[in-house]
């Protein structure tokens, strides 16, 4: 079933200011929450609905990009391998979380009204953090593909506690907030009686605490680590594009899922050619002998030397295109193309010869007879 329009969910305009999408975001997550409509599916699939949208559209990055690519931009970037050219990642998203983070910002919310989902977050697998890397890629890199190895610091399980940060592997209910998870704070406001909720900083919000703490990770169950990854780069990427290595980033403390590594593209300049989407730009010098009768010169491209062959008469600025010579295309089918803008050299020092030939050129241009030739034409009669 296609996604609505986040717009639509939270019944605001595309120019809503941030003030209008959070204020109609509480007031929709408190209508369809369910705690306030119990036994109803429906009511409680608008409640992620809404919250998936007020998390896109109420951070400014997600919301820009979402604007330019719409709901693609919210998936987890890309195609299967992870690649991808935009950054929004709805992974272990919890609008029940988001509901009471953003309730307790608020003032909080009355433990009566709130007694079951809403008032608690609900338990999840712990995730580590996503690390992000940048690599830099010269044009032939590009243009070829290539495999590069990189040397990273991360978080890794403790192996001597397996992760658990436990030296004998046996935890305790957490004395503060006796295995909620959860510490409440109760305020008195001219509202009335509210209730802060949020995560126990004693126990991370887990409930339990560890007895006896490794001696080696320090009861964290991580230790900081070096690995050697391999990286794939398709043939074509461009600058600001990024592939998503799963479960290679930091591991979290006590146990679970790895983040991810998020190796993020970045284009060198090249001495030589400018990029152009696919199409790369590159200047070749003639002289105004060979712009005048025409011949043949040697180019570089991406892949090596080619021959181009220049026609008489050319101008400065001409341009000449080689098919195919160009940037891959990154979904694949075909290349791009390389543009070659000719420019005449004009030398700084000449022979006596030279001068001799072109003092006489001089002479013979005529500009006000009515029978005379272009400049361009007499050099190829002197040359002939």
């Amino acid at each position: 079933m296609a996604k609505r329009d986040y717009y639509e969910v939270l019944e605001v305009g595309r120019d809503a200011g941030p003030d209008d999408v959070k204020k109609s975001y509480r007031k929709l997550a408190m209508k369809y929450h369910p705690d306030r409509n119990k036994d109803d599916r429906e009511a409680e699939e608008k409640f992620k609905e809404v919250g998936e949208a007020y998390a896109v559209l109420s951070d400014s990055n997600k919301r820009a990009q979402y604007d330019r690519f719409g709901h693609q931009s919210a998936q987890q970037g890309g195609s299967a391998d992870g690649f991808g050219g935009f950054r929004v990642d709805m992974n272990g998203f919890d609008p029940f979380e988001l509901f009471r983070s953003v309730f307790s910002n608020f003032g909080g919310f009355s433990n009566d009204v709130f007694s079951g989902r809403g008032a608690r977050s609900r338990p999840r697998e712990r995730r580590g953090s996503d690390l992000s890397i940048d690599l830099n890629l010269t044009l032939e890199e590009i243009a070829a593909g290539t495999s590069k190895k990189i040397k990273i610091r991360h978080l890794a399980p403790c192996e001597s506690c397996g992760g658990s940060g436990s030296l004998n592997g046996k935890t305790s209910t957490c004395p503060r907030c006796n295995g909620s998870g959860e510490v409440r704070q109760v305020a008195e406001s001219f509202f009335g009686r509210v209730v802060n909720i949020g995560a126990c900083s004693t126990c991370s919000g887990e409930g339990r605490v560890v007895s006896e703490p490794c001696p080696k990770c320090g009861g964290d169950g991580q230790v900081r680590a070096e690995k050697t990854i391999s990286i794939q780069v398709p043939p074509g990427v461009a600058d600001g594009n990024y592939k998503r290595l799963r479960s290679e980033g930091n591991a979290p403390p006590h146990g679970g899922a790895a983040g991810d590594i998020i190796i993020v593209f970045h284009e060198l300049s090249h001495e030589l050619f400018t990029r152009h989407n696919d199409d790369i730009l590159c200047e070749a010098d003639i002289s105004y002998a060979q712009a005048v009768l025409g011949g043949a010169i040697e180019v570089p491209t991406l892949t090596g030397q080619v021959r181009l062959t220049i026609p008489p008469g050319t101008p400065p600025g001409k341009l000449f295109r080689l098919r195919g010579k160009g940037i891959p295309h990154l979904d694949g089918g075909g290349r791009g193309d390389q543009i070659v803008r000719v420019t005449i050299t004009v030398p700084h020092k000449i022979s006596a010869r030279e001068r001799k030939l072109l003092e006489e050129l001089q002479e013979l241009a005529e500009p006000d007879s009515p029978d005379s030739k272009p400049f361009f034409h007499k050099v190829k009669d002197l040359f002939s």
